[in-house]
């Protein structure tokens, strides 16, 4: 869950024409946030609602009931892993989910992540239910949003872009607009948050000391997170990213990867 609240609606928001709409959910294990877009602008927004609203609205009940142009599910992965979309054959599906450890209350879900991989991940069965609600063919991976972002704003090869919700903390790298490395790491403080950072750039072969850090989530500027990254890496910084015409009340880091599901309104399950 989300260390921090928003909850905005513009003065033109009008669930009598949602048909115009396009109404964007992000999932994890037990809550969600929503974004409404009218084309490229955010007009309604709000997080840390409990899961059980979507199956059972009370609170958001014609919001969630109303007709959108597009509804777009991002899921959380509980587990995953990362193949090119070249070798991938849906028959084999099975045996690459042995490599997730799947327990009983999981389910796997194979989607194109970009171009050239598809992501295998695993999420919790009371998630899929409640994403049920709105179809399934809907949803996607919930950062192939954030990472298609980042993809189309030409990032450097030796930037890595973190995102943080809660104590998670995704990171990623890429190589002329190709993702080069994906992962997500749970931490505890700032020491341990710069510890996981400096493991990948090592993996990476970077150099600290010529490393850029762009950050997005639950971060905020000169917080300790960022204090303590800016010890050891070149430049730390707010990633400024935007996929959504924002009002001036909402930073655009602290929404972007919930924002930029906006880019997956085509996308579907396998």
């Amino acid at each position: 869950m989300s260390e921090q609240y928003y909850n905005y609606h513009d003065d033109d928001f009008s669930l009598d024409k949602a048909q115009d709409y396009n109404l964007l959910l992000q999932l994890d294990k037990s809550s969600f946030s929503y974004a409404v877009s009218d084309q490229n602008k955010l007009i309604a927004a709000a997080n840390n609602h409990p899961l059980d609203e979507l199956s059972n609205p009370q609170e958001l009940l014609d919001l969630l009931s109303a007709n959108y142009k597009k509804v777009v599910i991002g899921l959380p992965a509980t587990g995953f892993s990362l193949i090119p979309q070249s070798i991938f054959k849906q028959d084999k599906l099975a045996d690459l989910a042995r490599f997730l450890d799947v327990n009983t209350d999981e389910k796997v879900l194979a989607q194109p992540l970009d171009s050239k991989n598809l992501i295998i991940y695993k999420t919790p069965e009371s998630v899929l239910n409640a994403a049920d609600e709105f179809g399934l063919r809907n949803s996607v991976f919930a950062s192939k949003g954030w990472l298609n972002a980042i993809a189309r704003n030409q990032p450097g090869d030796r930037d890595l872009y973190l995102n943080i919700s809660g104590q998670t903390v995704e990171i990623a790298n890429f190589n002329f607009t190709k993702l080069r490395f994906y992962n997500t790491f749970e931490f505890t403080g700032e020491d341990e948050l710069a510890y996981f950072v400096s493991l990948v750039t090592t993996e990476l072969g970077l150099q600290p000391a010529y490393t850029y850090i762009y950050l997005s989530g639950d971060v905020e500027a000169e917080d300790k997170n960022i204090s303590r990254l800016a010890e050891f890496f070149d430049k730390v910084a707010i990633n400024t990213i935007e996929t959504l015409q924002l009002p001036y009340e909402i930073e655009s880091h602290k929404i972007l990867s919930l924002a930029a599901l906006s880019l997956c309104v085509s996308s579907e399950v396998l």
